[in-house]
């Protein structure tokens, strides 16, 4: 499989956009190799400038549930775009997609549209800071919740060290106010608590990790969660950007059967257009302005066609019947690839939650941001650009988790599963 077009192509964006790229994953700095530049998408496949197929496990990072130009979501994009494409006033399309999204949601009393999941986490958190009156905030190591600055931050020596600036730019005096904890380690959140008595105003967290693969809560480490911050006084917000809509209708909150006091959302409620959404508690979300006095705002938040193509997908979504279906595809390739990597005596662990997936090349569970890390990613590397030559196009990072939608079909899985052992063949001899 050729990918020339695709090398020129990242040599002349890079004299042009920093990097060569909008997003730093693009760059394929974490495999190595050039990025393939993508012409165009249909269904569960992608295509490259070198007219090359593949099936996507990328799915645009998460938003494409439906598959891509899925032809309800393309048609209302067609439909609304002739009225215009920005208004920056109320639209009744934005009270449609509300309504949906608070029904699926019923945590969510009261809503606001963005633009991102950066923007989302933002007001998520400063309105958490609002309404309790306290700065500091807890994160979990291998947590992802978009580049604001509070946000971009590791963990230090330990559950207690306050937080240091993990991206150049960001001051320390700022970074600070974030205490970073262990994920499914309710010890380390418990500790930051006592040493940071009547000052932590929420816990942000992923209930399904996605940025560090896929790493799933251990039971009731979510409940329990929820019960320490509010018995210290502070809010509980789950960054659903990536698992809302996709783990099932009401995202983990659903599944899992619990109420944060705040919900982050994005990807699937744009059906691939860009969007956000924060909401919550109504108490909580009446000091957002212009009812209450934190300050947020977006001159596109809102805006026609991203409302139109969120709710075209969450039309198709809302009888439930697709999330039987990509639980079965899942399944499938979980087993199959457990079966591959078994025959091939190479260790493999497979983190599963519906239609969001992971694959770490280890002979421990992955439970955690540690755990994930001690992977082999040198091996997954090489894996990698072996299944993309053997047409499966997956995030090009050890660290991501990967996507199947409503439009792959068993043939797809099947696929995967033989370029997958094709691949360790390769790699064994």
């Amino acid at each position: 499989m050729k990918h020339e077009i695709s090398e020129k192509l990242f040599t002349e964006a890079q004299k042009h956009l920093v990097g060569g790229v909008n997003s730093p994953v693009r760059a394929f700095k974490g495999v190595g190799g050039h990025p393939l530049f993508i012409v165009r998408a249909k269904g569960s496949k992608v295509y490259d400038a070198d007219g090359n197929e593949y099936v996507d496990y990328v799915g645009s990072w998460g938003p494409a549930i439906l598959g891509h130009a899925h032809p309800k979501v393309i048609t209302a994009i067609h439909y609304t775009m002739k009225d215009g494409t920005s208004f920056g006033a109320p639209t009744t399309a934005e009270i449609e997609l509300a309504k949906k999204v608070k029904n699926a949601f019923p945590s969510m009393e009261l809503v606001r549209f963005v633009n991102s999941g950066t923007e989302a986490t933002m007001g998520a958190i400063r309105v958490a800071r609002g309404f309790t009156g306290r700065d500091k905030i807890i994160k979990f190591d291998g947590c992802y919740h978009g580049h604001a600055d509070s946000l971009l931050v590791k963990a230090g020596s330990g559950a207690q060290t306050l937080g240091q600036p993990d991206s150049a730019g960001v001051p320390a005096d700022f970074a600070k106010h974030t205490l970073v904890a262990d994920y499914n380690n309710i010890n380390s959140v418990e500790k930051i608590f006592e040493a940071h008595k009547d000052q932590i105003a929420c816990v942000i967290v992923e209930p399904i990790i996605g940025n560090m693969g896929c790493i799933p809560p251990k039971p009731d480490f979510l409940k329990n969660l929820i019960e320490l911050a509010h018995k210290n006084g502070a809010l509980v917000i789950f960054d659903e950007v990536m698992t809302g809509f996709r783990v099932a209708l009401g995202g983990a909150q659903e599944l899992y059967n619990l109420k944060p006091d705040l919900t982050c959302l994005g990807k699937i409620i744009g059906g691939g257009l860009p969007v956000g959404a924060y909401g919550g508690r109504q108490d909580i979300m009446e000091k957002v302005a212009p009812v209450g006095p934190v300050y947020q705002a977006g001159t596109l938040s809102g805006n026609p066609l991203a409302m139109a193509a969120g709710l075209a997908t969450l039309v198709e979504l809302e009888d439930r019947k697709a999330y039987a279906t990509l639980e079965k595809l899942g399944a499938a390739l979980e087993a199959g690839l457990k079966k591959v990597a078994a025959q091939h005596n190479i260790p493999l662990v497979v983190n599963r939650v519906g239609s969001m997936l992971s694959f770490f090349f280890s002979d421990k569970p992955v439970t955690d941001a540690a755990s994930a890390r001690n992977a082999d990613s040198a091996f997954f590397k090489k894996v990698f650009h072996g299944l993309i030559h053997q047409g499966i196009y997956l995030a090009p990072s050890a660290f991501e988790a990967g996507f199947i939608s409503i439009t792959h079909t068993p043939d797809d899985i099947e696929a995967t599963i033989f370029a997958f052992d094709q691949v360790l063949t390769q790699l064994k001899k």
